[in-house]
């Protein structure tokens, strides 16, 4: 591998309200955290899979009527002239 090609990975502290998960990036910031004796930056999100509706399943699915039924109301039930 050559020397000095690849961005540098940091230790990570990734923060989403009330989760903290560990991991690597080269994202930087001037806030650290110490865990386990090694100095993590902490990157905090807006959103994450945590706290995002489609993964924590609060997203309400608007559609009820499938698309078949969709299709009958509109087009099905119209006889042609």
């Amino acid at each position: 591998m050559k020397a000095d090609l690849h961005p540098v990975n940091n230790p990570v502290l990734w923060v989403d309200g009330d989760h903290e998960w560990v991991g690597y990036s080269t994202a930087k910031s001037n806030e650290t955290r110490t865990i386990d004796g090694v100095e993590h930056m902490v990157i905090r999100l807006d959103i994450s899979s945590f706290s995002h509706p489609f993964y924590t399943g609060q997203k309400k699915i608007v559609d009820t009527a499938g698309r078949v039924e969709k299709f009958m109301r509109r087009y099905g039930n119209n006889p042609k002239k």
